[in-house]
Order: C-alpha cells, then sequence, then structure tokens
C-alpha cells in the first residue's frame, strides 16, 4: 500500500481514500481486516489520531466496521457502493465542469464525443 501525501487535501481523508481504493482494487477483500491505526500511522509517519479520524470516516459510512477487541473490517457490500460514489464524483467534478466549459467554448456534443474518443487513443 503506497500513498503520495497531498498538502492541498486533509491526511485524514487521503488515508480514507487509500483504504477505499484498497478496496475498490481488491487488495482489501469484503469481511478481510484493515491494518491498525498504530500500523497505518507508523506506515506513513503521521499521527495515529489522523490515522483514526479517517477510518472513522469510513466507519460512519459504514465501509468499515468495529469488531470489539480484533479491530476494523471491511464490510459486505461496500466495493460497489464505493463505486457508485466514486462514479457521481466523478461526474460532479469533471462531466459538469467540462460540459459547462464546451457551451462556453460553443464546443458541440459530437465535438465533445470526438475529443473524448481522441483522448481514449493517447
Amino acid at each position: 500500500m503506497t500513498i503520495s501525501m497531498d498538502d492541498s487535501r486533509p491526511i485524514f481523508v487521503q488515508i480514507a481514500e487509500r483504504i477505499e481504493n484498497d478496496i475498490i482494487e481488491g487488495s482489501l477483500p469484503e469481511e478481510s481486516q484493515v491494518p491498525s491505526t498504530n500500523q497505518f500511522a507508523a506506515f506513513y509517519q503521521i499521527n495515529p489520531a489522523t490515522v483514526m479520524k479517517g477510518v472513522n470516516l469510513l466507519v460512519d459510512q459504514e465501509i468499515l466496521y468495529k469488531k470489539r477487541g480484533i479491530g476494523m473490517f471491511v464490510a459486505s457490500g461496500v466495493r460497489e457502493k464505493i463505486m457508485e460514489k466514486r462514479k457521481e464524483h466523478f461526474y460532479e467534478q469533471y462531466i459538469v465542469t467540462m460540459v459547462r466549459e464546451a457551451e462556453k467554448l460553443g464546443i458541440t456534443v459530437d465535438q465533445l464525443s470526438e475529443m473524448i474518443r481522441r483522448g481514449d487513443k493517447t
């Protein structure tokens, strides 16, 4: 598990996203145990409280759950839930922004589609 920290976003959010990425990629399967807060903190050389804040974010979203005395685990069925959340975020952040900019520039839907297809070949 590797992560390069991005100074523009809170570290705890990046930790939560890293865990989500590992779930999507399958390196953290559903019902598997997540590395401990201390393991994350040592690996990334960050405060355990920061890691815990990221983990708690995922607990609040019901992506992770706690087994008392054992640790945190990936909930069943969350891979698809994460994928849907990420798709909606992608739509809002990239597609809506792209379409608005295309409209400002007078780019038609057909021209935009061609640009996207052209980008597919790179």
